[in-house]
């Protein structure tokens, strides 16, 4: 089958350095790639090169006669639309129906009279969505697609898309959405690409496999290189010819080593902890909040104890920050209380990056403008070396923040939350466009965190990996609080999160699943829990004391005279034996369980 679009050889550079070199990409009809990628890598500007909106300094880009072309780009352009409406058919071919638009913009929760300079950054991705899809394009490119939107909104689109017939290449942090829709995996690696012919289910485990070779490669060249030095330096011949040809393979050799570009690292993300806070850490009760005639929050009591990683969950508009400032005490409730630990200290990441200046440096964003030292934990630390522990290079130093990329950004808000010393940490769409490996390293830091974390996210997979509860709204400002991640909350709930924004469709992920056999949910990558973790460290002190305990009271149970001598005494002593008997066998019972747990998470590792 002849591919709708296929690059070749396609090389560009920017600023001296190698972006692209040599990209391959073939797309066919009904394809379902999913382009993965570092931050920086080239992922966006080689979907742009896709497009035809960038011309590549070297290679050849072949489009099918008569194919149509759609990309949805991270910050669209709505430069001469007055309304979202217009904005949506202006992308509509002289022959298309323009229902199609309209009834986009209202599955989307859009009227189509919205000006376009007033959209928020949720609103202005469902106009983007709606003008991409309102053609029914042969082939749909997607840079990051569900950035700003709501839960119900992305499973709503995952439905819609698993229904179409139009090739897709996407390019998402959200695992769970590749994971639905993706047939086929291309890796944007150091200016080159790979292909499987496998969704992102298999591609973490198979970039393990190709690192670990490339490394096992790299090794056996090095002992090459070791030899033939070696043989340069105390086995040189009497044959000239021969000695010439091999110092050439030499400097081949080392010449080869040399323009090695190694796999980046990872980021070395690490929030600087205060001292411990109180056992609570935030207690509401009854607390309402309304504006005007709209309730937000109605009658709502949660507790939150130190250690907590507890999960805001909700369509765009549903109160999810209301609720954050009113259990942090940034806004007071209308009525009820909220009472907060002693001894906190609240670190908190906004995902409104618009408040950073576009013109200053990467440098003064750390710094505050102030010196080349930041304070991390309470300690000055060169802002060059904290900017490495975010995968940051020295030349960025002094890199306006209007050209960095949105992972790059997404990284930068990071740095600056996680360098103030903290025991409660308040987190806004962490997620935000973090490539997949610093996703990894932000959930292991959230992991390893010991004091208390509040986030609010629409990525069903870290929900899954990091929260041991969700609140989730039910409408008329009513909140319900369900233990575990996003998927236990649904199994609780026996349903998707009640429709806000996205109306008149079926369930989204019911539709999804219909739609195609690969749009189940995958289950979440088994790890221990950061309660898992703490109860295999405490179980067997606690253990221990009851084993004490038990022994104290056998040695009084065991005087002969004790029954007739005091009778309470006796059966005081009685009672607490059967207790801590049975106290003793639910915790080994318990760290049995984990025990068994973490050498299956460890042996399949």
């Amino acid at each position: 089958m002849a591919p709708l679009i296929q690059l070749k050889d396609i090389a560009l550079t920017f600023g001296g350095t190698p972006l692209l070199t040599g990209v391959e990409l073939a797309v066919e009809a009904g394809d379902r790639v999913c382009l993965i990628g570092r931050n920086g890598s080239g992922k966006s500007t080689l979907l742009k090169i896709v497009a035809g909106l960038i011309e590549p300094d070297r290679g050849t880009r072949f489009v099918q006669p008569g194919a149509t072309v759609r990309y949805l780009p991270q910050e669209p352009d709505f430069s001469g639309s007055a309304t979202t409406l217009a904005y949506v058919e202006a992308g509509l071919n002289p022959g298309d129906d323009s229902y199609q638009a309209r009834y986009l913009i209202e599955q989307l929760g859009l009227t189509g009279e919205e000006n376009p300079a007033n959209l928020s950054g949720g609103e202005a991705r469902r106009a983007a969505l709606a003008r991409v899809l309102a053609p029914s394009p042969d082939i749909l490119l997607l840079d990051e697609p569900t950035n700003h939107l709501d839960l119900t909104t992305i499973e709503w689109l995952e439905g819609e898309l698993a229904s179409r017939r139009s090739a897709l290449v996407i390019i998402s942090h959200d695992r769970r959405f590749l994971a639905n829709l993706s047939r086929a995996t291309v890796w944007l690696d150091r200016g080159e690409t790979r292909r499987i012919e496998k969704g992102f289910d298999a591609f973490e485990e198979w970039r393990d496999e190709v690192l670990a070779e490339e490394e096992r490669d790299q090794h056996k060249l090095d002992r090459k290189i070791v030899m033939e030095e070696h043989w340069l330096r105390y086995g040189v011949s009497g044959r000239r010819k021969r000695n010439v040809k091999r110092l050439g393979n030499l400097h081949a050799l080392r010449e080869q080593r040399r323009d090695y570009r190694g796999a980046t690292g990872k980021a070395a993300l690490a929030a600087a902890e205060s001292d411990v806070s109180g056992k609570l850490v935030v207690e509401a009760k009854h607390i309402s909040k309304a504006f005007g005639e709209r309730a937000i929050v109605s009658d709502f009591s949660t507790r939150i104890a130190r250690g907590d990683r507890l999960g805001i969950v909700g369509p765009n508009g549903a109160g999810k920050t209301t609720l954050i400032n009113l259990l942090t005490g940034a806004e007071p409730p209308d009525s009820g209380t909220v009472r907060l630990g002693v001894n906190l200290e609240m670190a908190t990441l906004d995902q409104h990056r618009e408040s950073l200046d576009p013109k200053s440096t990467l440098s003064e964003a750390l710094t505050g403008g102030r010196g080349d030292h930041i304070m991390v934990g309470g300690k000055p630390k060169h802002v060059i070396g904290y900017m490495k522990d975010f995968l940051f290079s020295q030349e960025q130093a002094r890199t306006p923040l209007e050209a960095l990329s949105g992972g790059e950004r997404g990284r930068l808000m990071l740095a600056r939350a996680l360098a103030k010393p903290s025991n409660l940490l308040v987190l806004d769409e962490p997620t935000n466009d973090l490539d997949l490996e610093t996703l990894d390293v932000l959930e292991d830091m959230l992991g390893d965190y010991e004091g208390t974390v509040v986030l609010i996210s629409h990525d069903r997979d870290f929900l899954d990996r990091v929260v041991t509860s969700v609140i989730a709204p039910e409408g008329q400002g009513r909140w319900v609080e369900y233990a575990g991640g996003y998927s236990d909350m649904l199994a609780q709930r026996g349903s998707d999160l009640k429709e806000k924004t996205v109306k008149g469709t079926p369930a989204p992920a019911k539709a999804a699943k219909e739609a195609s056999p690969s749009a189940a949910a995958p289950a979440p990558k088994r790890r221990l829990s950061f309660k898992d973790k703490h109860a295999l460290e405490t179980l067997p002190k606690t253990m221990a004391k009851l084993q004490a305990e038990i022994a104290k009271l056998q040695t009084q149970l065991d005087d002969p005279t004790l029954y007739t001598r005091d009778r309470k005494a006796f059966d005081a002593a009685s009672a607490a034996m059967t207790k801590a008997h049975a106290d003793l066998a639910t915790a080994e019972e318990q760290w049995l369980e984990l025990e068994i747990l973490r050498e299956d998470i460890e042996g399949g590792t």
